[in-house]
């Protein structure tokens, strides 16, 4: 395992979120175009992959933890904005969240 340094883990933005929408990408079925709300005025579209194992509006409402400040990538014409972060087993995502009730946004440290 490469190890980072606290400086670089520093750089990360990692934030609470809220999957606002979600919908299909033509031709694409192992990725969905969503919008997650960060708080305030800052909504952004993302690329959310693992589509294959769930419908696009069986994630709308969930709190997810995201990397806010990933540089953008454009993927089948739609520009991603961050990343959720979740687990990886067998290719499946378990997205990363939080129980209580907090603030959209929130800082993760």
């Amino acid at each position: 395992m490469t190890t980072v340094s606290y400086d670089d883990f520093a750089k990360l933005d990692l934030r609470v979120a809220k999957i606002i929408s979600t919908e299909p990408i033509d031709g694409k079925s192992r990725i969905i175009k969503g919008k997650i709300d960060l708080g305030g005025d800052d909504q952004r579209d993302v690329i959310i992959g693992g589509a294959q194992y769930f419908q696009p509006e069986d994630i709308v409402g969930k709190t997810v933890i995201v990397l806010a400040n990933l540089e953008p990538k454009t993927m089948a014409g739609v520009e991603s904005n961050a990343m959720l972060l979740a687990a990886d087993v067998d290719d499946k995502p378990y997205w990363l969240t939080v129980e209580e009730d907090i603030p959209l946004g929130s800082s993760i440290k």
